[in-house]
This record gives C-alpha cells, structure tokens and sequence, in this order.
C-alpha cells in the first residue's frame, strides 16, 4: 500500500476514535443521545426558514427575522467551524396532568430552567473536546443563539422532524432539550435518521387551534405555547386562540400527548426536571393578585419567569373568562 494510502486509512481511523471519544464525553456529560454533523451552510432550510418569515408564521417574534445569515451557516459564530455536535436531554418524567386540572403547564416547564441544566454541561463539554483535539475551539449553545437546531439534530441522525416539527426518536419520543456544539474538530458526520411518522396525521388533528397547517409547518400566531410564552402581556389573545386553551397556562403539550412515539419514553435521570414543589398545574385565580416579590421568589430559575408576572396575570384571567385588561407599565424580574 503506498504511503499516502498508509497515512490515510490511519487518520480515518483515528478520526473515527476521536468522534466517538467525544460522544462517550458527550454521554459523561449527562446527555442522553449525541450526533454529528459536518458544519455546512444550511441552503434549503435557510430558504425554507426565510420562506416560513415571509408567510408571517413567526408572528411578535420579531427576533426571528435578524442574523438570518448566521443561522444559515454556523461558521460565522465559529470562525474554521467543522463540525456540529447535536445532543439531546430527555426531561420527561412519569407524572400526569389530572384530568381537571386548570391552569395547566407544559411538561417542560415543571422542573428547573434547562437552560441553567444544559449551559454547564456544555461547557464542560466544550472542554472535554479541547483535551481530546489540542488546539481546536468549541462553543457551546442551547436555543438563545440564532441556530437551526432542529435542522442540525435531523443532520446529525438525532431523529426526524415530527409532523408537528419537533424532533424525534423511537426510545425517548419527543420530550428532550436539545443541545448544540460547533467545534474546529473535523469529526465523523451521522447519517440522518429514517422518517418514521408515516401516515400518521395525530398530532395535526388533535391541535386545538389548528397550528400545524401542514405536515412539518407551524404557525406560531396560531399556538397556544405562543400566546401563552411568547407575546408579551399587553397583547390579548384572539377569540379562537382562547377557544382553544384547553385550560392550558403556559404553553401547551397537545401535540405531544397524542404522538404514538412518546408511548415509548424512558424517565429522565435528571433530578432538576422533577415537577417543582409538585406542581404541575396552577389555579388562574391564586396569580390574579399575586405581587411581584412572591413572583420573583416562587419562580427563580424556573421557565415560567418567561412571560413575566403580567404575562401570567394576563394568561389567568384568560381561562377565568375575563376581559382585557391595560396593564400599563410592567415590572421585570
């Protein structure tokens, strides 16, 4: 064999190794699932995603339409970016909602903000990585970046897009953070994963407010998870909106509920995304007074700080059948 052959065959050999040392880093970390992707830029989704703007389907969040060109390609956050590692954290956890239950908050919600879960085992990611390729640089990101992840984790054979776009898998379904790391190490990409939906259409049928206009395509200024996270207190929700909430208070897991894929999820071993204090629901008519102080208190480093106190006033009288309300001036937290 010559020796530029020789040399070859050993550097993918080695490259391989490597990759898959650093998804056994990655797995250390505390991540349940890890893939990788070659840091290319994104041509089809970008359009797909520009497209997805210009039909207005991102509605207030206004975000959405800057640093398009870094979403379109990660090498612009990373100078030399060769790599894209995508990891997955499953948060699900074996307790329901009760059938009666008003006030009711997404799963993802119930425990700590994953965000503060996610960002240092990143990190520590991120460092295990430099051990492992001297001289490379990594960045670590969870979803405040401007970032298709859901398009990297479908690249990197994490899963599929869902019908309802969120990503998933055949042992943990849907209920998992995702987690992304750009990397100057040139690592073996995953081949993506088959689709595995088929004609199922639940998760279309089963939205309250009919967001998900067609397979793989949301309106944002349709869903609940929007108007009860996203848009801001003095914005009243739309009749059909309300029509809709399904005693839902911060966000909305429909979607989720009804895919026959989440029927195989595995508990998370992740203590901080326990229900907090139990809690997986609260009455609308314990927030419509509740003062700013005992809102910063009862949920520091919790997801529902998102929308604010008056954000969460404005969702409760909604499910009480009130009206609007001007909410003037509003404190931050």
């Amino acid at each position: 064999m010559a020796r530029e052959s020789i040399l070859g065959h050993c550097n993918a050999v080695n490259q391989t190794e490597l990759t898959e040392l650093v998804k056994d880093a990655a797995i250390d970390c505390g991540f349940h699932a890890v893939g990788v992707a070659e840091a290319v830029p994104l041509v089809d989704p970008i359009n797909r995603y520009q497209q997805w703007l210009d039909n207005g389907y991102h509605g207030m969040l206004q975000y959405m339409e800057r640093n398009v060109d870094v979403r379109a390609d990660v090498t612009r956050m990373l100078d030399g970016a060769q790599s894209v590692i995508v990891v997955a954290m499953n948060y699900y956890t074996d307790h329901q909602h009760a059938p009666e239950a008003d006030g009711k908050i997404s799963r993802y919600a119930w425990g700590d903000d994953y965000h503060d879960i996610m960002r240092p085992m990143l990190n520590t990611l991120c460092e295990r990585i430099d051990l492992l390729v001297p001289g490379s640089t990594s960045r670590g990101v969870v979803d405040t970046t401007p970032v298709l992840e859901k398009e990297w984790a479908v690249r990197a054979g994490l899963g599929w897009q869902g019908k309802h776009t969120l990503v998933l898998r055949r042992d943990i379904g849907s209920w998992f953070f995702l987690g992304i790391v750009i990397t100057t190490a040139k690592l073996v990409p995953d081949r993506p994963m088959d689709e595995f939906c088929g004609t199922c259409t639940a998760c279309i049928d089963a939205c309250p407010t009919q967001a998900i206009v067609q397979p793989n395509l949301l309106d944002a200024t349709r869903c609940i998870s929007y108007w009860t996270i996203e848009v801001k207190p003095e914005h009243q929700m739309p009749q059909e909106i309300v029509n809709g909430l399904e005693h839902w208070l911060f966000g909305c897991d429909i979607c989720q509920e009804v895919c026959p894929w989440n029927r195989f999820q595995q508990p998370t071993t992740e203590p901080s995304f326990q229900p907090r204090f139990n809690v997986l629901s609260i009455s609308p008519a314990s927030l419509v007074d509740l003062q700013q102080a005992d809102f910063v208190e009862r949920f520091r480093k919790s997801p529902l700080k998102r929308p604010k106190l008056a954000g969460l006033q404005r969702n409760a009288r909604t499910l009480m059948g009130e009206g609007a309300k001007d909410y003037g001036d509003y404190e931050h937290d």
